[in-house]
């Protein structure tokens, strides 16, 4: 027994500490790859390994992981100091500095409650509604801001509208249980009396005056008579023996009056962290993955001039929309059924008490916000420019607005949103023309600002700008650009290519399909950007070597890594979302396996119809076959 009981003792032990000894023990196992085979690709790769497998089990933080290629590629030799260095800082992480400034300003100053309200109060309080005003809402702002913090504002605004349906629907059966009672007493109101009931006893210890006052409460009930049941019949008789009476059984009480209304919670819950993955698919900056393979993509093939904000916007809002929409009526049947009439009309004849009251809490929510302040419209005004100069700077149909400088290629979509950022911790966040009165010359300030101590008080904060900055994606991402650095110049990238020449017979979509499976299969235990990084440069390595465009793969691999919508641990909107209670495990792995499923066919619909005339995927660009003839001298 004491043998056993060591035995566990130093199983928990090893268990605790398994994080530490797979940091440890997974270089030492590798280190024979490098010693026994000194060549540049094979230290290349024992340094691609062990960063891939710790970014994939997580032994130590992602961004910590994204150190290792700092320290072991000039270890052994692979690339200089200063060249890792460089690739940590690119022009993706300006852009997202920029983008984190106005989404610090559209948090600072609640411009996204006041959308994410608006667009709910369009929609109503029908489920199939709101669910419905809930994902548009969360879309558009997951666009711009990242998926995490798009859950993270709308989640609470959500439950405050199902703990309105919950409380109404407690309500509305106290409601229905009164009534019913009421409706019974006056059906025995010429039978028995309302007040009590006078029951005599003729036993030996009991005399005919003795009297037992019954409550209404127990009328109907079967009650028990010397070991014998014997039911209350109100015929106007009377038992002749001694009664007994039961306590009355307490009824249990549960946190959703109706199961309906726990089904209500669970899509509405659920549909919020799916609309956050989808709307981060929709432009370049909505997810920190975009982000890592538009830069992979630029320092890969840096002659090609396909991949901007309005190229990738083009191809990306059809899938949007279309998975919007199937999504939507996939939870909409898995949870609230396929009747569309009941829960999704706009009559106002048809709302329910419940319905009505929801709205009336929505209102309520929205009319605390006060009126549009000047804040908010400075924040509107810079989204709005930020989002046309993006849009017109090289739209490729017609001459954008670089075209008026002399030298091209100097400006990017990161220039504009640090441009656009800086102004923004310049601007004050007080109406720069006095006001008829203190209340409205006031009115951009809000709790935790100090907007009325200082006049001059910008729109945001350094402060403001750390809270959203997300330090570590950055330099997950520069991990990422140092492990494609490596295999570039090492020569990995050639070899790897070389053993995945046996599957130049399969057509291109067959490649495609087979990697959006593949990454979406990993992305659900895995997070995103280590998936992603991971298999950028495998892909691009196998497009080459089959003659296949690259965004050919590149693409739809980067869109279906965002699918890690089944499990909790997928992504952090999933868990937010699992913390309120309204869900299970297995409620997010039935419904995110149908959204994945979804994701994936649409991308594959996507990248075989618009997305080739779009990207000109059916010839093997030269861009691209530039740098395989270079790679392969």
């Amino acid at each position: 027994m004491k043998l056993k009981t060591d035995r566990m003792s130093v199983l928990n032990k090893l268990w605790t500490a398994r994080k530490l000894l797979l940091v440890v023990l997974i270089p030492l196992f590798l280190l024979p790859l490098p010693l026994i085979y000194p060549s540049s690709e094979a230290c290349c790769a024992y340094v691609l390994i062990v960063t891939a497998v710790y970014w994939v089990s997580e032994a130590v933080p992602l961004g910590a992981a994204a150190l290792v290629p700092a320290f072991l590629y000039p270890l052994f030799g692979v690339l200089k100091s200063s060249e890792v260095a460089a690739e940590y800082c690119k022009d993706t992480t300006l852009l997202l500095i920029g983008v984190i400034c106005l989404a610090a300003s559209i948090e600072k100053w609640n411009l996204h409650k006041r959308i994410a309200l608006r667009m709910v109060m369009i929609a109503g309080a029908k489920p199939g509604m709101l669910v419905l005003g809930f994902m548009c809402c969360t879309v558009f702002l997951s666009m711009w801001l990242s998926n995490t913090s798009t859950t993270a504002m709308v989640m609470p605004i959500a439950e405050a509208v199902l703990q309105q349906l919950i409380s109404t629907g407690i309500c509305d059966a106290v409601d229905d249980s009164e009534s019913m009672e009421a409706q019974e007493d006056t059906d025995k109101e010429g039978n028995i009396d309302k007040n009590q009931l006078e029951l005599l006893f003729q036993t030996h210890s009991c005399t005919k005056s003795d009297l037992i006052t019954m409550p209404e409460e127990l009328n109907g009930m079967s009650l028990k008579c010397n070991d014998e049941v014997i039911n209350w019949q109100h015929n106007g008789h009377l038992p002749q023996t001694q009664i007994i009476i039961p306590e009355p059984q307490k009824k249990q009480t549960s946190l959703y009056p109706t199961k309906k209304d726990h089904m209500i919670c669970k899509c509405l819950s659920l549909s919020i962290t799916y609309a956050a993955t989808i709307g981060g698919l929709i432009t370049i900056t909505g997810t920190s993955t975009n982000l890592i393979f538009a830069e992979h993509f630029k320092s890969r093939y840096p002659d090609a001039n396909v991949i901007n904000f309005g190229t990738w916007f083009v191809f990306s809002l059809p899938i949007a929309l279309i998975m919007l929409v199937l999504t939507w009526i996939w939870l909409h049947c898995l949870f609230l059924g396929c009747n569309f009439r009941d829960t999704c009309s706009l009559s106002k004849k048809r709302k329910t008490r419940r319905e009505e009251l929801s709205e009336r809490r929505i209102q309520e929510e929205y009319e605390k916000l006060g009126p549009i302040s000047y804040p908010e419209i400075v924040t509107g005004i810079f989204f709005i420019l930020m989002t046309l100069l993006w849009f017109t700077r090289e739209p490729g149909f017609v001459p954008g607005w670089t075209s008026l400088f002399e030298k091209k290629g100097y400006r990017t979509d990161a220039t504009i949103s640090v441009l656009l950022g800086f102004l923004l911790f310049l601007i004050p966040a007080r109406k720069p023309w006095p006001c008829s009165s203190k209340k409205k010359d006031q009115e951009g300030g809000s709790p935790g600002n100090d907007v009325d101590s200082d006049p001059m008080a910008p729109m945001i904060t350094w402060k403001d700008f750390q809270k959203l900055m997300p330090w570590e994606i950055v330099i997950l991402v520069g991990g990422g650009y140092a492990l494609a650095a490596g295999c570039k110049v090492s020569g990995l990238s050639v070899w790897i290519g070389r053993q995945m020449e046996p599957m130049s017979g399969l057509p291109p979509w067959t490649v495609t399909l087979l990697a959006c499976l593949l990454v979406s299969t990993v992305t659900e235990f895995a997070s995103n950007p280590a998936t992603l990084t991971v298999f950028l440069p495998i892909l691009s390595t196998l497009s080459e070597t089959l003659k296949i465009n690259p965004l050919h793969t590149l693409i739809p691999a980067t869109m279906c890594v965002s699918f890690g919508v089944m499990l909790p641990v997928g992504n952090p909107p999933n868990a937010i979302v699992f913390s309120y209670g309204h869900c299970q495990i297995s409620d997010m792995v039935k419904a995110g396996f149908g959204v994945n499923l979804i994701g994936v066919v649409v991308v594959m619909l996507a990248i075989m119809t618009w997305g080739v005339p779009l990207f000109q995927l059916s010839e093997f660009p030269d861009w691209a076959l530039q740098r395989n003839v270079t790679d392969s001298i």
